[in-house]
């Protein structure tokens, strides 16, 4: 029996999709996290689109969400919850809201996740999502993400899901000894993915983990604060 047979949910609620979701974009790809392969069974990706783009909701592609901004396709987001290696005591902050479907995801792997959005409508829109999806351990909060959130800090784990063309100074300080920072960082049409890891004396390793395509971070210490 493979572990999807053994813990897959039933046909109710859309989970053939995501069952399918999992073993085509996931599993085949190499993810074999199974907190992360769990989260992503469980939480209803196409509860954070809008009702026109659910039947797309587990295709293996990114969907707008409004504001110029995309939902990631699943496997980025499984992806970057593995690289952040988060444990069910950790704190993990998220820049860049969007739907909140990466945020849910992180919540059934974290004790709690703060996630910040720059568009009030989104922010706005996530609330609403958790709240009806009974995500309690989900905080939202309106302002510059590459800010990061100074009053929750330290955080055992950063997620960006925007492409930035440096490591914000601010999220590197935010972040605990031992933890680690998942983020694009590159041109503003492509991107490495990028692990950071604070170490004891507050220095910091890189690993990249590979190319990928994020709409740019916006912010004082993201895009908006160099040249164009």
């Amino acid at each position: 029996m493979t572990y999807l047979e053994n813990n897959g949910a039933g046909a109710n609620n859309r989970a053939d999709e995501r069952r399918r979701m999992v073993e085509d974009q996931l599993i085949s790809n190499g993810i074999t996290n199974k907190a992360v392969i769990q989260s992503m069974l469980t939480v209803p990706r196409h509860c954070f689109v809008s009702t026109r783009l659910q039947a797309y909701a587990y295709y293996d592609c990114p969907l707008l969400i409004g504001e110029g901004q995309t939902i990631s396709q699943p496997y980025i987001v499984a992806l970057m919850a593995d690289a952040l290696e988060t444990t069910s005591a950790d704190r993990v902050l998220e820049i860049g809201t969007g739907s909140g479907y990466a945020a849910a995801v992180l919540s059934r792997l974290a004790s709690m996740v703060y996630t910040v959005e720059r568009h009030e409508s989104l922010a706005s829109e996530a609330r609403s999502r958790f709240q009806a999806l009974k995500y309690a351990n989900i905080r939202v909060h309106t302002g510059d993400g590459t800010k990061g959130w100074p009053e929750e800090a330290p955080f055992d784990g950063i997620v960006v899901a925007a492409g930035a063309p440096e490591v914000p100074k601010s999220l590197g300080d935010q972040l605990k000894p031992g933890g680690r920072l998942v983020i694009p960082v590159g041109e503003r049409g492509s991107q490495e993915l990028l692990r950071v890891r604070k170490k004891a004396d507050n220095s910091f390793t890189r690993e990249y983990l590979g190319a990928v395509r994020f709409v740019p971070l916006i912010g004082e210490e993201g895009w908006n604060g160099r040249l164009k």
